[in-house]
């Protein structure tokens, strides 16, 4: 029996790689998947640059804000502090020592409640506190006097914490020319503050210093020297504080 011829097999070249050998090709990428990938890229660094952009203008307007606060707040706490009056001081330890030698009494309230209010022009008030420190009253406002001041003006110038030194100018207990004199100078010195005379000041009282809704009197015997530590000292206490309802309304607090 004849024998066959054997067909001779394809095989691969000596020293190919096996995985050469049985790995099919890739597949190319076409032009539409490689457009797409690059637009989608795009889209999201745009997207990002965006929500960067939004974050920004969100801090910038947050940095606004607090600087627009903080300069509002610093204006504000200005205006108030201009605005403040101080409260009222404590008498130095020389006019009250001076006060008791003479027989003055100790500054007093003789109001519970102090009532205001500006008159009318021509506008007549009469007061039941003598001298009076509180109460309506012309707005006017007076300077240093030699002879009585209209008390409605008086008041006015106790409602913008200013200070009233009153004297008794004739008659029994009348002050003495000296210390009259020597107060002046107390007053020519110091701010928002009058010396004039005042005859219908109670009896045994010829020096009375006022403020709003304050008084401290003293007899007719006090000295030059101890009616100048005492008005000082009250001057000192109560000029210009918010011991009065309108402190900041004069020119010279």
């Amino acid at each position: 029996m004849a024998n066959k011829k054997r067909r001779p097999r394809n095989r691969p070249a000596a020293g190919t790689p096996r995985a050469a050998r049985s790995t099919p090709a890739a597949a190319p990428r076409t032009s539409g998947q490689g457009s797409s990938g690059r637009r989608e890229k795009k889209e999201l660094a745009r997207a990002a640059r965006e929500a960067e952009r939004k974050r920004q203008a969100r801090s910038a307007t947050i940095r606004r804000a607090a600087v627009f606060s903080v300069a509002g707040l610093a204006a504000f706490g200005t205006l108030w502090w201009l605005q403040r009056a101080a409260s009222p001081r404590p008498i130095p330890q020389a006019a009250v020592q001076a006060a008791s030698a003479a027989g003055c009494t100790t500054p007093a309230r003789p109001l519970a409640d102090a009532p205001g209010g500006h008159l009318g022009s021509g506008e007549a008030h009469t007061y039941d506190q003598h001298p009076a420190t509180s109460g309506p009253h012309h707005q006017r406002v007076p300077n240093v006097y030699t002879q009585p001041v209209p008390e409605t003006q008086a008041v006015h110038t106790m409602e913008h914490a200013g200070i009233l030194v009153y004297y008794r100018s004739d008659g029994e207990g009348a002050l003495p020319t000296d210390v009259v004199d020597s107060l002046a100078q107390v007053v020519e010195g110091a701010r928002n503050t009058v010396l004039a005379p005042y005859d219908a000041l109670p009896d045994g009282v010829s020096l009375a210093v006022a403020t709003w809704n304050e008084l401290q009197t003293c007899p007719g015997s006090i000295t030059a020297g101890q009616a100048d530590s005492v008005t000082q000292g009250f001057i000192d206490a109560f000029v210009c504080t918010g011991i009065a309802p309108e402190p900041k309304a004069s020119a010279e607090c």
